[in-house]
C-alpha cells in the first residue's frame, strides 16, 4: 500500500514513514511539474530503505 502512495502522493509516504521534515522537503519538490519525478523516485527509495531497516531490526531482536 506504501507504494502505490509513493506513485501518486510521494509526499505522504514520508509521513507514514516516520519522517516528516523529509516529508515537506518532498512536498515542495513535488510542487513544482519537474520536480514530480525525481520526488517520486526519492519516496520509492526512501521506502525500500525502511523496509531493509525494519528486516535488520527484526533481525537483530531475534537473537
Amino acid at each position: 500500500m506504501r507504494l502505490v502512495i509513493a506513485f501518486f502522493v510521494p509526499w505522504l509516504t514520508f509521513f507514514t514513514i516516520g519522517r516528516p521534515m523529509a516529508g515537506i522537503v518532498c512536498l515542495i519538490l513535488q510542487v513544482t511539474l519537474i520536480g514530480w519525478l525525481p520526488a517520486t523516485i526519492w519516496a520509492v527509495y526512501a521506502l525500500s530503505q525502511y523496509k531493509t531497516d525494519q528486516k535488520i531490526h527484526r533481525a537483530l531482536h531475534r537473537i
